[in-house]
């Protein structure tokens, strides 16, 4: 259903007053800084694939800890069990697609830490193609899993084994303190590889050469080794594992451990380096992997950020490249730290980290990555948001006061169905009075928009404004039982060229759910290209075809970047 409200004499009054009543809920964030590139989830361990012009970021789900420890304490990471999943085609405004529960895919498991993701199409012995999506974790120090989905890269994903892949016994595997923090690639042959392990140097050890870190080849499963692990001689290795592949060689980064360097000297091939800092970041590089002797070591090419927010601690990145540029991803505590200078986080609260990125410099041909030095301010866009298409609410640069609830309203048995435990966009967020979401880089082209369309449940009134406690721009109020889509005529003069950002403000609400937005440069409804689910449960003839997770009818040729479900004849009982 729509709801459209013509403003007409009353528009300008109405679209240019003041900023409401109510106060906007706090910015941790800031609204200059890219980073972290969620405010309002504590994640961690990033890594990344890049599939149909988006880049799908997941982590470990330290919110899911920080949730559990009521808010606060230390996080001590044993309750977390899944991971979360964003995206985003601008590198700035980024979709949250909700968890993956590995807890219930994976019902071995006891933990998921450190994902690793990779995906590939495999040619089938008929000629057709299949894409496979594969992220692995970490089964807390004591082993790695898998998880496989043959979809998309939100899911559904299943346990391929039904245990563990690489556990203690396995060859090469032992000794080997902690089987965790899995960095997996695809070498340009198509033959996949992992690197694993770290913790304390072993009794036969030393603090320069710990001998905890592991290599293997994959079997053409992906889900198996193919062959012995071996040794891959990182000096001061503690944990954060990765690799990628250049100009095919092999380059595997790491993070160092707090011990001393007093036996750096004896490191024979350091290359002239200077020993590593303290829970830094540091590479290697090889062509033939499996040859312990044929590691170069690069050296520190990310400090540890004492002063960035981190303290200390430890840190675990992924280098990506994306759109051609490179870009790294890494944790850090800086919504944490914003929250508790805010006084909004429990003083006690301790350890919940978050992700973010900063563009990297690196030369390809030579492996050379340049030493980076991480920031607020992060990555600038790389393209505009088009506000003409339907947008998520759950996409966001940054937000304030804010909180995400799943729903199923979809009620027929579906042929395909991605919800249940696997991330997916049947999401709405939750806002009260003072929420707020904002978006950056928005072009509205030159001729401008006209209207806007809101879809919310609830009852309340929310504001579009150029900066966060600024006048409105346009102002809309809705009062719904069910979601609906609320469109009111805005001013194109108003709403024209590239803003910096957009933000909605909800100065009003009672149980406001918030799921989706688009904007319109004509008076037809903005979310046009869709029709309402039909009410009966059952599918009858003529209602065959794909839904979007709001229970709406996707048209061909609409621009819809989420997941959709098909429904399929009636399914008898």
């Amino acid at each position: 259903m729509r709801k459209t409200f013509l403003l007409a004499g009353a528009f300008m009054a109405l679209s240019m007053q003041a900023g409401a009543q109510t106060t906007p809920a706090a910015d941790y964030k800031g609204t200059a800084n890219g980073n972290p590139i969620s405010a309002s989830v504590f994640c961690a361990d990033p890594t990344a694939i890049d599939y149909e012009g988006r880049l799908y970021v997941y982590g470990t789900n330290d919110h899911q800890q920080y949730i559990k420890n009521g808010k606060t304490g230390s996080n001590g990471y044993g309750n977390i069990k899944s991971l979360v999943v964003f995206s985003t085609d601008d590198m700035v405004n980024w979709t949250f697609h909700g968890t993956i529960d590995v807890g219930k895919v994976c019902t071995w498991a006891g933990q998921s830490w450190a994902p690793s993701a990779v995906w590939r199409e495999k040619e089938n012995a008929n000629g057709t193609t299949t894409k496979e999506f594969y992220v692995y974790f970490a089964n807390g120090g004591g082993s790695v899993g898998v998880m496989k989905s043959t979809k998309s890269p939100l899911g559904p994903f299943s346990s391929p084994l039904g245990q563990a892949m690489i556990r203690h016994g396995l060859p090469g595997v032992d000794p080997c303190n902690w089987l965790f923090d899995p960095g997996v690639v695809i070498d340009e042959n198509g033959v996949g590889w992992i690197a694993f392990g770290g913790g304390d140097p072993q009794s036969s050890g030393s603090k320069l050469w710990p001998g905890n870190s592991r290599i293997a080849k994959l079997k053409s499963s992906m889900t198996a080794l193919d062959g012995a692990a071996v040794n891959l001689p990182a000096p001061y290795l503690f944990e954060a594992s990765e690799l990628n592949i250049m100009d095919g060689k092999f380059v595997y980064t790491y993070n160092t451990s707090w011990s001393d360097r007093n036996d750096w000297n004896s490191f024979e091939k350091r290359n002239g380096q200077p020993a590593p800092s303290s829970c830094s970041m540091c590479y290697m590089v090889s062509d033939n992997p499996l040859d312990p002797d044929s590691w170069d070591y690069r050296g520190e090419y990310v400090p540890n950020e004492g002063n960035f927010g981190m303290g200390w601690g430890n840190n675990h990145t992924h280098l990506h490249k994306f759109n051609n540029n490179y870009y790294l991803f890494y944790h850090s505590t800086l919504l944490e730290s914003a929250m508790k200078d805010k006084g909004a986080m429990n003083s006690g609260a301790s350890g919940y980290r978050s992700i973010g990125v900063n563009k990297a410099t690196v030369n390809e041909s030579t492996q050379k990555i340049n030493k980076l030095t991480l920031s607020k301010t992060g990555v600038t866009a790389i393209k505009n948001m088009d506000p003409y298409q339907l947008q998520q609410a759950e996409t966001m640069a940054s937000s304030g006061g804010i909180s995400y609830e799943d729903y199923k309203n979809i009620k027929t048995v579906p042929s395909k169905n991605s919800l249940g435990n696997d991330a997916s966009e049947n999401l709405y967020i939750k806002m009260a009075p003072g929420s707020w979401t904002s978006v950056r880089k928005v072009d509205f082209g030159n001729d401008g928009a006209k209207s806007f369309t809101l879809r919310a449940k609830g009852t309340g009134k929310m504001e579009i404004r150029f900066t966060r406690t600024g006048p409105a721009q346009a102002t809309v109020e809705f009062s719904s039982t069910t979601f609906e889509d609320h469109t009111i005529e805005i001013d194109p003069s108003v709403f024209k060229g590239v803003k910096s950002n957009v933000f909605f403000v909800f100065t009003e609400g009672t149980n406001v759910q918030f799921d989706s937005w688009q904007f319109s440069n004509d008076m037809s409804s903005a979310i046009n290209d869709v029709h309402a689910q039909p009410s009966t449960s059952s599918i009858k003839k003529g209602q065959e075809g794909a839904y979007d997770l709001n229970g709406r009818r996707v048209q061909n040729g609409n621009n819809q970047h989420g997941i959709v479900i098909e429904k399929g004849k009636k399914v008898k009982k």
